[in-house]
């Protein structure tokens, strides 16, 4: 009924959102023929970044990007194979690739499949190799214990090398669990929460936030989570990582 009066969970502020599944609107993208696309975080909101969910019916394919955009996607349900250059991946629940600018590329769904998309810029460093592709699992990273309670984790997606200019993260929450102080930076992120729930501090507001929710944080926005509920929370997180701030 609530919904009936124009009300919804979304919020835009000027340094951070969260986006809530009761405001996604679908539309076609390029590249993604026959799948419906929900565009959550983009430049038009502020962000350096794109994120988008994509719902691909059995048969469906997605092409690459243009040449100057890397890709990282993340299966949340179905099935679907990578074809990078001829060699074919398959992509389970949680199986994630991430694909450097300018290699060619398709996936396919080889069932009804959902997907997480992150696409950027990609931003070279001189004297740095570029990024080979990455094909992995969450399951399959070692859970990095990152506080003396053993109540947060963090399982780390893409390789710690200067050549990639993004990280890709889980976070795991158990219940109770939080990040251990207030976080500033000039990084942003975009996360999806995967699992569970609790309340997320974005600037001096502060937010309920359940499986399902997209948040951006832009630069020097403020930012807190903490875990509430009796099941662990886990959340997916991006981040611009290992540039100069004045670099680009």
């Amino acid at each position: 009924m609530r919904r009936q009066f124009g009300e919804t969970r979304s919020v835009i502020a000027q340094r951070h959102a969260l986006i809530s599944a009761d405001s996604h609107e679908v539309t076609p993208m390029p590249n993604w023929p026959g799948a419906k696309i929900v565009v959550v975080i983009s430049p038009q909101m502020g962000a350096g970044f794109s994120q988008f969910l994509a719902e691909m019916p059995e048969g469906a394919k997605a092409l690459a990007p243009a040449d100057v955009i890397e890709r990282f996607v993340l299966v949340l349900e179905g099935a679907v194979t990578l074809d990078l250059d001829g060699a074919v991946h398959q992509l389970l629940p949680e199986g994630y690739a991430l694909v450097p600018a300018g290699v060619a590329h398709e996936i396919r769904a080889t069932k009804a499949s959902r997907l997480v998309v992150l696409e950027k810029a990609f931003m070279p460093l001189d004297g740095a190799e570029h990024p080979e592709p990455v094909v992995g699992s969450v399951e399959a990273q070692p859970r990095r214990p990152m506080s003396e309670d053993g109540l947060l984790a963090v399982r780390k997606l893409l390789p710690l090398e200067e050549r990639f200019d993004c990280e890709v993260n889980v976070m795991e929450f158990q219940p109770g669990g939080s990040l251990p102080y207030v976080e500033t930076h000039f990084v942003e992120h975009g996360l999806l929460m995967l699992n569970g729930g609790g309340v997320y501090r974005l600037d001096d507001d502060w937010y309920s936030v359940a499986q399902g929710d997209v948040i951006w944080m832009g630069p020097y926005c403020p930012q807190w989570f903490g875990a509430l509920g009796a099941t662990p929370a886990r959340y997916l997180i991006y981040k611009n990582w290992n540039r100069d701030p004045l670099a680009g």
